[in-house]
């Protein structure tokens, strides 16, 4: 694998750039070529192994984005051992849960991360979270600032031991379907699962996809600001673009450091050719207007595209004529964690193909989707909205999770024995394009990340005065989805303000900042069925106000504590607006 992602560049064109590093002060980007790159792996790899890791070993990789970082994923692959990238926005708990989970032998972190101005402390992180994970052996920190940080027994100098290690290392002969990679993701229920990706479908499914829906052309730049923490990270800023040879842009900041105009501003000095980023960003910039936009040469764009979750019109409409001036090919991509890459997007298709404003529309090559209804059958024909499945295998497709196939086969094979469920709805339109209308399962898309509101609950049930929650996604303007928590306290709770920010406090720590919800409304109980179920979807209607139309309420437990919450709602929102 790392053969076609290295090797056969470095025999052809050793001095192409294959990585441009944006770092976060802004304007001092760092290039790396493929012999470079080569160097940097194979004495990472060699370091690895010195202690110990061998071919089948777990390494879990907190680190904020650099050339180190795709380093230690591409030298965890060319020894055959299988990286698990925790992305460092995660809570020590988070990451220590992970690291159990897989079994980790090792960690490879930085001292600190740079992130928009402001310093991480990712070795404090990880020194929290290897406390509890008694399966690490060592933790390998490298250097992005120059404070010093404690190191303890098994703790290793990264760099240090680099300069010592040769510069060759023999790649592992591996299997087509040995295990590549562990990335996790968040399901219905709280405890996220470990998706795995094998060697050869993953990495082809991800080259072809970048080759053919962004129109990569060799020579070309790819700015993909996606972080390595996620899906899109692995597959469009690593494995894809370094197996076609591309220049691939890595990119550490944010979109408003030092100001709003920084991804334009980078489009400009680093003249990008195809621009991959979230709805969630684009919502975020077009509230500071166009200037910031406008300011900046962005002629180099050719494709700009769009992941993460569905974006909205108002985005679409200004990322297409406000940022690519209504000339460049603007692709909505719809995939997940477990398909590997895009599946269903406008482009490939034939040339000057229409594309429709925030629809995917057109499947991949090899990709067949149908919409099945609620008794489980396909429904033909167009102008209809179903369960998302896909009907035949892919070589992209995740292959189980983690040390529970049984949870694998349940989730994603049960619902419709014999396709592939998304947990996605979707509408095909009369010309038969798709159009992803959102997910059919409790899990809410926040800034385009995927968190089970399950996971939410989770953490603030461990609060002592707090015996009930339950948590739903609502429409948010620049997040696309926000979290909102019902709560019931215990009898005798006073300091409800005090028990709250706890709640939020508990929410960071457990998970990450971003699963934090934004409202919290204490209630006197939850709307449940006789079975006991809570029953969200009354929740929703709630807070999105659509209490006339409640749907039937009758296997309510209750019927009567609809009307109790919708008070308390009411009052919430006039105490919030006042």
């Amino acid at each position: 694998l790392t053969v076609n992602c290295l090797d056969q560049h470095v025999e052809k064109s050793p001095n192409r750039v294959a990585l441009i590093w944006e770092r976060d002060e802004p304007g001092t980007a760092v290039h790396v070529t493929y012999r470079e790159l080569l160097d940097l792996t194979c004495r990472l790899a060699n370091t690895l192994k010195k202690y110990g890791i061998q071919k089948g070993d777990k390494v879990a990789i907190y680190m904020s984005m650099s050339p180190l970082s795709v380093a230690a994923m591409l030298a965890c692959a060319r020894i055959g051992a299988i990286h698990t990238v925790v992305f460092a926005g995660f809570s020590a708990e988070s990451l220590a849960g992970r690291i159990m989970d897989s079994g980790c032998k090792a960690v490879i972190t930085y001292n600190q991360g740079v992130r928009g101005g402001r310093i991480i402390e990712l070795k404090t992180t990880v020194d929290e979270a290897v406390k509890n994970c008694p399966s690490i052996k060592h933790v390998f920190v490298a250097q992005r600032t120059d404070n010093k940080v404690q190191m303890g027994d098994r703790d290793i100098p990264l760099e240090e031991e680099m300069a010592k290690a040769a510069s060759v290392c023999a790649p592992e002969s591996m299997d087509s379907e040995d295990m590549l990679f562990m990335l996790y993701t968040s399901g219905s229920t709280g405890k996220p699962k470990g998706i795995v990706h094998t060697q050869a479908g993953y990495l082809l499914y991800a080259a072809l996809t970048h080759k053919y829906v962004f129109d990569y052309q060799q020579g070309d730049v790819f700015g993909c600001v996606a972080d390595i923490g996620w899906i899109t990270g692995h597959s469009y800023v690593v494995y894809g673009p370094l197996c076609n040879g591309a220049t691939s842009v890595l990119f550490e900041s944010t979109p408003v450091y030092p100001d709003p105009g920084r991804y334009w501003e980078v489009v400009q000095r680093l003249k990008i050719n195809q621009f991959y980023g979230a709805p969630t960003a684009i919502r975020l910039l077009l509230n500071y207007g166009e200037e910031w936009v406008k300011k900046y040469d962005r002629s180099s764009l050719k494709t700009l595209g769009s992941v993460g979750e569905p974006i909205n019109h108002e985005a679409w409409h200004w990322f297409y004529h406000v940022v690519g001036e209504g000339r460049c090919t603007l692709v909505d991509t719809w995939w997940q964690t477990e398909t590997g890459g895009i599946c269903i997007a406008p482009r490939p298709s034939e040339e000057k193909a229409e594309i429709v404003p925030a629809m995917a529309m057109r499947p991949f090559f090899g990709i067949v989707p149908v919409l099945m209804d609620e008794n489980g059958k396909v429904i033909e024909g167009n102008d209809v909205s179903g369960a998302l499945c896909i009907a035949q295998p892919w070589p992209g497709m995740a292959r189980t999770i983690y040390g529970d196939h049984q949870r694998f086969v349940d989730a994603y094979f049960k619902a419709y024995p014999g396709y592939y469920f998304t947990g996605d709805g979707a509408y095909r339109t009369k010309k038969g394009y798709y159009q992803i209308t959102g997910r059919m399962d409790d899990v809410i898309n926040i800034s385009g990340h995927r968190l089970g509101t399950a996971e939410i609950e989770d953490a603030m049930a461990d609060h002592p005065d707090v015996p009930e929650t339950a948590v739903i996604g609502y429409p948010h303007k620049i997040k696309g989805e926000g979290a909102f928590a019902f709560i019931v306290l215990k009898e005798q709770t006073g300091h409800i303000d005090r028990v709250k920010e706890e709640l939020k406090g508990i929410v960071a720590s457990k998970i990450a900042k971003y699963a934090v919800p934004d409202h919290i409304l204490v209630v006197k109980r939850l709307p449940k069925t006789r079975s006991g179920k809570i029953m969200r979807r009354l929740l929703r209607k709630v807070v999105t106000e659509q209490s006339s139309n409640m749907g039937d309420v009758t296997t309510l437990d209750d019927p009567s504590v609809v009307k109790e919450i919708l008070d308390a709602y009411q009052k919430y929102k006039e105490k919030s607006s006042s």
